[in-house]
């Protein structure tokens, strides 16, 4: 039997939560302040910051993300209310990230090499920590090129995300695994430490 191909990193996509509910859409608006100019691509892991807007998330080995960016809506540069796929970081006001912030919440997410090529992880990276690495955004696409570190399982509790399960669909031999299921392991609204 042929199984799909992933041939790039895609970031974060919400499936389900940990709990084995369905993921329902739940979504949250939070605002990106208006001299914030660094795109963020829909799948790209994002933190409240001091001021109350949210930010990409730029940690790879340690941090507490709040959740997962799905998408924008904003006023252009023509002054007029547009959503879209993703934050251009640019000639925008009145934006609001649409984000994940189910801190139990799963995701999706394909595994790479530190060059962000394609790689595996096997079986066995269930349970474990892993670090991410935030990739480049596609602006043709929206998407994100965010994607778990191969070779990075550890028990370290600092760790951006935690191993879940494996994605049958997509593997690529008995015990070679191309996407994981995810949760993020230090979530900013468990985290006892404030912003």
């Amino acid at each position: 039997m042929a199984y799909p191909t992933v041939s790039a990193p895609y970031g974060f996509h919400p499936i389900n939560r940990v709990d084995g509910t369905p993921y329902a859409g739940q979504t949250r608006l939070i605002p990106i302040a208006s001299t914030y100019n660094t795109a963020i691509f829909y799948g790209d892991l994002v933190k409240i910051v001091a001021a109350g807007t949210i930010e990409k998330f730029t940690g790879t080995t340690t941090g507490s993300p709040s959740g997962v960016f799905v998408g924008v809506q904003y006023v252009n540069a023509e002054s007029q209310f547009t959503p879209a796929q993703y934050y251009p970081g640019t000639s925008v006001t009145e934006a609001y990230a649409i984000v994940v912030d189910d801190p139990l919440a799963a995701f999706k997410v394909a595994v790479t090499a530190a060059n962000s090529s394609m790689s595996s992880a096997a079986r066995a990276a269930v349970g474990s920590n892993m670090s991410v690495l935030a990739g480049t955004g596609d602006t043709a696409t929206g998407n994100s090129g965010a994607s778990v570190l191969a070779g990075s399982e550890a028990t370290t509790a600092g760790l951006v995300v935690r191993v879940i399960d494996t994605i049958d669909e997509t593997k690529t031999a008995a015990d070679t695994f191309v996407e994981l299921v995810v949760k993020i392991n230090l979530h900013q609204y468990n985290n006892t430490t404030g912003v």
